[in-house]
């Protein structure tokens, strides 16, 4: 007995609510139809249907039963079609979105190299701070960094970040250096509403969290602003690593409270769960996962010039 034909016929009677409309969408004959399905429920021991010669209606096991048909069936599909995107060149429109400031530095390049990689693909990258709807507005691939809170998107973890409070060498000589988050309280602040709109921050040691209010000097939903204003040495600011990565390493920005800092924050691809990985989005994918480096966790402050004078033996 062929499990599959006989599933698919109960599905398609179940469905059809009849046995000669299932095998006309079949293309079986209706006596061959009636033969699966009687095979179904002898091997089942189990009366699926009930027939008249006006209507066929599911017994309550057949209602049961029906549910589990259609996922394995529906399974089969997906797998078929999987195994068939993956043996397939990636190809057509791909839509990819990511934050603003992550995407120019960190996505855009990847995407270059991934067009170059397979010119049959048609990109299209959506940079903003926003949260989209996936499906809503067409978009195959995003980039999100931070805790899903929507359960039905797939995701791919491909790096993590820290969020850092930074300021410039020149500030802290004017102003001196935070040692607790209290101290503050004390400093110019350069608010990126990007986390949220509430003039605060929030710190994080040993289990215990703490909320720092602040009245900022300057406000901004750009996290290149807030991070520009802080080298200009317009005070402290708190971003996400990646956003003063180049401004650290350089030695602009130094990172200040480092044992303050709440938990690092995932960088993942996301993705609908409905729609089939297909062969473009799965080699984006691959691509994102193997070929980058999203990691911004370790990262340091640039030693001080005292610093070098001590590392040479310089008073």
């Amino acid at each position: 007995m062929d499990r599959f034909a006989t599933l698919s016929a109960f599905v398609k009677v179940a469905e059809m609510r009849g046995f000669a409309p299932a095998a006309r969408r079949l293309g079986l004959s209706p006596s061959a139809v009636t033969r699966l399905v009687a095979a179904l429920e002898a091997h089942l021991d189990v009366r699926l249907m009930q027939r008249t010669t006006r209507s066929v209606t599911l017994t309550d096991d057949g209602e049961r039963y029906l549910l589990q048909a259609r996922r394995i069936l529906a399974e089969l599909d997906e797998a078929d079609a999987s195994m068939q995107a993956a043996r397939a060149a990636p190809a057509g429109r791909l839509v990819v979105s990511a934050p603003l400031a992550f995407g120019r530095f960190h996505v855009g390049p990847l995407f270059s190299a991934y067009l170059s990689r397979f010119p049959a693909v048609q990109g299209e990258l959506l940079l903003g701070d926003r949260v989209i709807n996936l499906v809503d507005e067409s978009v195959d691939v995003a980039v999100r960094i931070g805790h899903l809170a929507d359960s039905s998107l797939k995701s791919r973890r491909v790096g993590e970040t820290r969020r850092v409070l930074v300021a410039s060498p020149g500030y802290l000589a004017r102003h001196g250096e935070p040692m607790t988050p209290a101290d503050i309280a004390g400093h110019r602040c350069i608010h990126f509403a990007g986390f949220n709109a509430t003039q605060e921050w929030v710190f994080e040691r040993e289990g215990s969290r703490s909320r720092v209010g602040f009245v900022p000097s300057f406000v901004t939903n750009a996290a290149e602003s807030a991070v520009q204003h802080a080298i200009d040495g317009g005070g402290l600011t708190l971003v996400l690593a990646y956003q003063a990565a180049a401004a650290v390493r350089s030695g602009a920005l130094r990172i200040l409270l480092p044992d303050f800092e709440r938990e690092p924050s995932p960088i993942q691809l996301v993705y609908p769960t409905a729609r089939l990985l297909s062969a473009k989005v799965r080699a984006f994918i691959d691509m994102a996962a193997s070929e980058t480096d999203w990691s911004f966790v370790t990262m340091t402050s640039a030693p001080t010039r005292s610093a070098h004078r001590a590392a040479r033996g310089e008073g």
